[in-house]
């Protein structure tokens, strides 16, 4: 098994872990450091929605608690034909802590897609503005 597939098979087993009763929508992903080490998130909603929570954001804001602060890339595993892409709000944190990383979209029946973020986010906000 590649690196890729690994990755994405991490999103894939994280996404078993969603929390989706509303949408049925579920989503993993897995954040890999430049140490090769994985951290995994899956989306975890919420009645209210607003404060439902997208699975690239656990996977990064586990990494950031544990220290971590340089990445190489991401698998975000989704249930849909093609797979979903990071929202807005995803795709600003991952630029804000990550740059321009890999971005890996797959699903359960096999599809895989690979981006850069810079692809995903051309005109992102950042620290450079303030």
């Amino acid at each position: 098994m590649n690196a890729n597939e690994s990755l994405v098979a991490k999103a894939l087993d994280a996404r078993e872990n969603a929390f989706a009763p509303f949408s049925n929508f579920k989503v993993g992903a897995a954040l890999e450091l430049d140490d090769g080490k994985i951290y995994t998130g899956c989306n975890v909603e919420n009645a209210t929605y607003g404060l439902t929570v997208c699975a690239e954001r656990v996977a990064l804001w586990k990494a950031i608690s544990e220290g971590a602060r340089k990445f190489l890339r991401i698998a975000v595993a989704s249930g849909s034909e093609h797979p979903a892409t990071p929202c807005g709000a995803c795709r600003q944190l991952l630029w804000e802590f990550c740059g321009d990383i890999e971005v890996i979209l797959a699903n359960p029946r096999g599809f895989r897609e690979t981006h850069r973020l810079a692809d995903l986010f051309p005109h992102p906000f950042d620290r450079s503005f303030l």
